[in-house]
């Protein structure tokens, strides 16, 4: 029998590598991207970033957050 494709997970929408520059809070168009309808954040396997990019991404978020640049509920 023929898996089907529609179990895969799919693709990280960040990238895996840790040369990308540093997350900034007030980029609210590349954070939105990250935070699910729900304003929840992705976890790391949804965002393909590290466990180090990981927390500076919600750390950005919550202080975006934090100043009313992103709702807190979608």
């Amino acid at each position: 029998m023929a898996m089907r494709d529609s179990k895969r997970p799919s693709k990280p929408i960040g990238s895996r590598h840790c040369d990308d520059p540093k997350i900034d809070y007030k980029e609210v168009a590349y954070l939105s991207k990250f935070v699910t309808p729900q304003a929840q954040i992705l976890s790391r396997k949804r965002s393909g970033f590290c466990a180090q990019c990981q927390r500076e991404l919600k750390q950005a978020i919550k202080r975006a957050r934090h100043l009313s640049l992103m709702p807190f509920v979608g």
